[in-house]
């Protein structure tokens, strides 16, 4: 799952970002903790219950790595950009010394944080450094390391003690750091002191910077590469099944809740529906009946059923009062359209008009909830965000038509519609239709 910011895997909301987005959202956006995330993490956080609750605590998680690109892609998703923190160092650095942040390196083995400090200032002379401190400290230490880090006067904190135990730190200890950034860096200072050398740019171009670290480190490594990515590769393969069989069970559940719900009415109204074909039939002249072409799901046309409100000649007549319209954006809606018949607003008042689409529900074209069926020539012109709105079946209520149908502004109505594809369950599907009913009294909306 996603929003607009973040992608949903394994319980995780995890940034969706460019690296300059990532950079200008975590210098920009007020107090921030950053915690990266890869394979391993993933791994740890299944089984560690306290990990997990100082992920919880940070405000940002970064993907790190080629795993959580294999994961998203499994999800039908894709990382803009991927954002590990040994590629994303030089620019952290860059930003800190633009706004004059004070930075403070906190972690690794005696030395290591120093002489990190020292390859930053090569990359970025003018930051300022507030201080450095080797990561091997006492727990009755701790309160003086954080009054001495507050003391320096650090806007940003990196912090490299290794997962899980960085972040656990970050977490039990942010309430007390003043400092406007606090990052949990893993490996960052081996790598950027020269202890540790990274892998060939082609192997980190394939995602395979883990084959080198294995090679240069194989007595501590092996363990977490070689049975640590197969169990990566199993929660995939687990998250791939649970989000399938989710979407099947939803979809087979609503499909039943269409037909149920559809075939009752349709037998239900058939004594109105009668009234509503003679009360047509003896006011204008032709078919009590109208089909037009809508999109439907993924694109697909199908011929939609109603009761005719206008007059025959309607769709002749349509160019001429397209200027009426009293919605702005593309989906035409005129209040006072002299091609609508007496007994056609009757019709429109109480939504009426729609009650054939029950067909189009029981044919599977559309479905009691969703986003309303467009016509061809509205999608040709639909701006790209808007086709977003064609990923579910249309249908005979939703969000727009609960909201005000017509009063309802086009861009809101698209808005809407990307919401409930995004998030649609069966119970909201359920409360819409409960909804539906406070609509169609009040008449909000409807002509």
């Amino acid at each position: 799952m996603k929003n607009n910011n973040t992608l949903n895997l394994f319980q995780f909301d995890i940034l969706n970002a460019t690296r300059d987005e990532a950079i200008e959202k975590i210098f920009n956006s007020g107090r921030q903790t950053v915690a990266f995330l890869n394979a391993h993490c993933i791994n740890i956080a299944a089984k560690d219950s306290v990990y997990r609750w100082a992920l919880s605590k940070a405000s940002m998680l970064l993907p790190d790595g080629s795993g959580l690109n294999l994961a998203a892609r499994a999800s039908g998703e894709k990382f803009k950009d991927n954002l590990n923190g040994t590629d994303l160092f030089p620019h952290i650095i860059k930003a800190a010394a633009a706004k004059e942040m004070k930075v403070f390196f906190l972690g690794s083995q005696p030395g290591i944080a120093a002489r990190a400090a020292e390859k930053a200032l090569s990359l970025e002379p003018s930051l300022k450094i507030a201080g450095t401190q080797h990561g091997f400290f006492k727990p009755e230490e701790e309160s003086e390391l954080i009054k001495s880090i507050n003391a320096s006067g650090a806007q940003v904190v990196l912090v490299a003690m290794g997962v899980p135990h960085q972040d656990i730190w970050i977490a039990r200890n942010r309430r007390q750091n003043n400092a406007q950034v606090v990052f949990g860096v893993g490996a960052q200072f081996d790598f950027w002191s020269g202890r540790v050398s990274r892998a060939p740019t082609i192997l980190r171009n394939l995602g395979l910077e883990w084959t080198w670290r294995l090679a240069i480190e194989p007595r501590r490594m092996f363990k977490r590469y070689i049975f640590g990515n197969t169990a990566f590769v199993g929660r995939i393969v687990s998250m791939w099944l649970s989000q399938k069989f989710s979407i099947t069970v939803s979809r087979w559940i609503r499909r039943v809740l269409d037909i149920v719900i559809s075939g009752g009415a349709l037998v239900a109204l058939m004594p109105l529906i009668a009234m509503i074909v003679l009360a047509i039939k003896l006011e204008s002249r032709g078919s009590a009946f109208f089909h037009q072409t809508r999109v439907g799901e993924n694109g697909k046309h199908f011929k939609i059923y109603k009761f005719r409100s206008m007059y025959m000649d309607a769709e002749a007549r349509r160019q001429a009062v397209l200027h009426t319209s009293g919605r702005k954006g593309i989906c035409f809606k005129s209040k006072n359209d002299p091609r609508i018949t007496r007994v056609g607003k009757i019709l429109r008042r109480f939504s009426l008009d729609e009650l054939p689409q029950i067909l189009n529900v029981l044919r599977g074209e559309m479905a009691i909830v969703g986003p309303r069926p467009a016509l061809p020539q509205e999608v040709a012109v639909f701006p790209t965000k808007a086709l977003g709105r064609l990923a579910t079946k249309p249908g005979l209520t939703g969000l727009w038509q609960v909201s005000g149908r017509a009063e309802v502004s086009f861009d809101r109505m698209i808005n809407m519609d990307l919401a409930y594809a995004r998030s649609r369950t069966v119970f909201s599907d359920l409360l819409l239709i409960g909804l539906t009913f406070r609509a169609l009294l009040t008449g909000r909306g409807a002509y």
